[in-house]
């Protein structure tokens, strides 16, 4: 199996100094942008990226800290802060000649192609995020002994050293645990590229826990002062998540309707790695959303 996604070119591209991300870019037409959730990397876009490259240039970043993209210590709270990272993927569209550009992103993916739609308004004109809530939202809905399941969120919201440490001595079992809990249909995964998510993974341990850390820190912070300032998404947005609402006692689609007005939301039958799970059900809502006038 292939590290890439088949057909594509990967590209290396700077962003930030010191920084480079590593990317596969395919097609041909109006840019569509891919970011990878975790524990993986631009890998599980190759069925969602080979289909929509039959009319688009289709461009799948590894996000700064993850796969082949460079992983820059973590010298303060911005420097993994999603919107830092949205900054790249907007000056990684522009190097490849793409001012304007529709961005999807599946869960850490999603926040930073959320936050790249508050921050950069006139880059994005489509939005797509993939089971996940935004920053604010989800700490807000996590709460009492339902809250377990995420605890890696608390694990890693810890100060550096300790989460670290102990991801570190058993990465495989760590990041295996989500691929194996999170897949409802496990054959998606196959063997090469589970063993490609989880050796990219320990590699990328320190810059996996600082985006985490992040997310309990200056991303929240960002996504409050743009909720008592009134920003929204003004781009067509879909949403496609799993019931998760059920289990946790809130309503996905409402809080999504707050910040994007002209929303698609969708809840799916498929695990969270919806892309390699469900990829049709995924390229349709694209499709779907793409051919939505962008800003009216």
């Amino acid at each position: 199996m292939t590290q890439s996604v088949p057909g594509f070119a990967t590209r290396r591209v700077r962003v930030d100094d010191g920084v480079e991300l590593h990317a596969a870019v395919g097609g041909s037409g109006p840019p569509v942008v891919l970011l990878h959730g975790f524990p993986q990397t631009h890998l599980m876009w190759r069925h969602v990226a080979a289909d929509l490259a039959a009319d688009h240039t289709v461009v799948c970043p590894d996000l700064r800290g993850y796969g082949a993209s460079d992983k820059p210590p973590a010298v303060d709270e911005e420097t993994y802060s999603k919107r830092t990272m949205a900054r790249d993927v907007v000056r990684l569209a522009a190097a490849l000649g793409h001012e304007r550009f529709a961005l999807a992103g599946h869960d850490r993916g999603a926040l930073v192609a959320f936050r790249a739609g508050l921050d950069h308004p006139g880059a994005v004109s489509h939005l797509a995020c993939l089971d996940v809530l935004p920053t604010s939202d989800m700490w807000d809905a996590l709460h009492g002994a339902d809250a377990a399941v995420a605890f890696h969120l608390y694990l890693m919201a810890q100060p550096p050293g300790l989460p670290e440490r102990m991801i570190e001595a058993a990465g495989d079992a760590f990041f295996g645990w989500f691929l194996d809990a999170w897949a409802r249909d496990g054959a998606a995964l196959p063997q090469p590229v589970r063993d490609h998510y989880l050796a990219a993974s320990r590699a990328a341990v320190p810059s996996v826990v600082a985006d985490f850390r992040a997310s309990a820190g200056v991303d929240l912070r960002h996504d409050r002062e743009d909720r008592a300032a009134g920003r929204f998404l003004t781009m067509p947005v879909s949403v496609m998540q799993q019931d998760w609402g059920a289990a946790l006692g809130y309503d996905a689609r409402r809080l999504w309707s707050a910040w994007a007005p002209r929303l698609r939301h969708r809840t799916v039958g498929s695990g969270h790695f919806m892309a390699e799970e469900d990829p049709g059900a995924v390229v349709a809502a694209l499709r779907e959303l793409l051919s939505t006038a962008g800003r009216e």
